[in-house]
């Protein structure tokens, strides 16, 4: 490193989420060197182009080889994992950014992971580095929506954490949808009446007003990190739940189904993967597959979740290669008291045609890039392990939006 740049690292470059992360961190200036890795570096070629002129570098990394590991983020001032599923990547990176004593970022959405990340707390300490952990759109932006209520309120008695994702066929990585599987059966740890209990995921529901101008949005309890990390913040909290769901409504059932089928051993955990990520990029699927995803978008209508119409419309545009407009974002509401007095306050992403935001990739990416510059900003300041609600104030995150592209306006609505 010479004439005072600083490096950041940036690994599983090549994922939508974080190259939209590396271009937003990009866009907020610095005397920067970035370093691209991936398993796969012919398709950094085109990222690294689109940046000024001697900014990135490209590496291959294998994340798995802990020497290649080591060699890349040696001198740097943060690294950035963006390669998941991080029930698999984030602990070898964590370790080696530990025994190099570098800050580490991520946007770690599995529980079990970031449960992992935060019981190295008095390690990070010894180290003197921070590991912040769920630094995207949900964990992360939803975390600070959450607390930004919350501070309305003289105590707190409930959160709710919810979050959409509309159309993005056919561009959708095959680990975002191993992690909505993941989450769509089996355990969901959560807070209820003052206590961390578990819940088989994706079978509560609510309905809320995540989409301005439109009808309150059926929404899915789910397994997401956010309520086993909010109750250190709010103990004395009855109920902290995340909710979720994905537009169009049938998409729901059909991972609903293919989730059961993988829990119940009625089909391989692979075979299951590669039958969504099929229909997803385009394909057809296979008929052992549709049994069970259609299974799962019956039962949805027999639930009354959704309707037939509803389902034969899904079906009738999917087979006609037709997409739906995109519909999604995130929403957070607190309840409890204030003045004495039963009181709410909730915020919600703004959704604009043209935003940073309106889609997936976009609000976690631009989040993470969001983070990333707010924790430079303060580095030397703490160390440990954090999720976004122990460091992250929500006015110094709006701020970190702007400087990364977001438009005042287009950041927060308060509902």
């Amino acid at each position: 490193m010479t004439n005072g740049t600083k490096k950041a690292v940036f690994i599983g470059a090549a994922g939508e989420m974080c190259r939209v992360a590396i271009e937003r961190f990009a866009s907020a200036g610095g005397d920067w060197e970035l370093v691209l890795t991936d398993i796969r570096p012919e398709l950094l070629t085109p990222l690294a182009d689109e940046l000024p002129r001697g900014v990135a570098t490209i590496r291959r990394l294998d994340l798995f080889d802990r020497d290649d590991l080591r060699d890349v983020i040696a001198g740097a001032a943060l690294v950035v994992l963006g390669a998941g599923p991080y029930t698999r990547t984030s602990e070898p990176v964590i370790e080696a950014c530990l025994e190099a004593g570098i800050p580490y970022l991520d946007f770690d959405d599995d529980v079990e992971s970031t449960e992992h990340a935060l019981s190295l707390d008095e390690r990070a300490k010894a180290a003197g580095v921070p590991i912040h952990v769920g630094c995207g759109a949900s964990p992360g932006m939803s975390n600070v929506l959450a607390v930004d209520a919350a501070n309305d309120l003289d105590t707190v008695d409930r959160i709710d954490l919810c979050w959409l994702v509309g159309e993005e066929r056919p561009d959708v990585g095959r680990a975002v949808l191993e992690h909505m599987l993941h989450i769509s059966a089996g355990d969901c740890v959560t807070w209820e009446n003052g206590r961390r209990v578990v819940h088989e995921t994706f079978v509560e529901t609510g309905r809320f007003p995540i989409l301005a101008g439109e009808p309150h949005v059926l929404l899915y309890e789910t397994a997401h990190p956010e309520p086993v990390t909010l109750p250190r913040r709010y103990p004395e909290a009855e109920r902290i739940r995340c909710v979720g769901g994905l537009d169009p409504a049938p998409m729901n059932g059909l991972f609903r189904g293919m989730g059961v089928a993988v829990q119940q051993g009625r089909i391989a955990h692979k075979q299951a993967i590669d039958f969504i990520e099929d229909v997803a990029t385009g394909g057809y699927g296979d008929l052992r597959g549709w049994r069970h995803a259609i299974g799962g978008m019956v039962d949805q209508v027999r639930r009354r979740e959704s309707t037939v119409g509803v389902l034969g419309k899904y079906v009738a545009k999917s087979a006609a290669r037709r997409l739906y407009p995109y519909k999604g974002g995130l929403l957070a509401i607190a309840y409890g008291t204030k003045d004495g007095k039963p009181a709410r306050s909730s915020r919600r992403t703004a959704l604009h045609p043209s935003s940073p935001l309106n889609n997936m990739g976009g609000v976690t990416g631009t989040a993470c890039a969001a983070f990333a510059v707010l924790a430079l900003e303060e580095a030397g300041q703490r160390s440990g392990s954090f999720a976004p609600e122990d460091w992250a104030d929500p006015a110094s995150f709006y701020r970190a939006l702007e400087r990364v592209g977001v438009p005042r306006h287009e950041i927060v609505e308060v509902v």
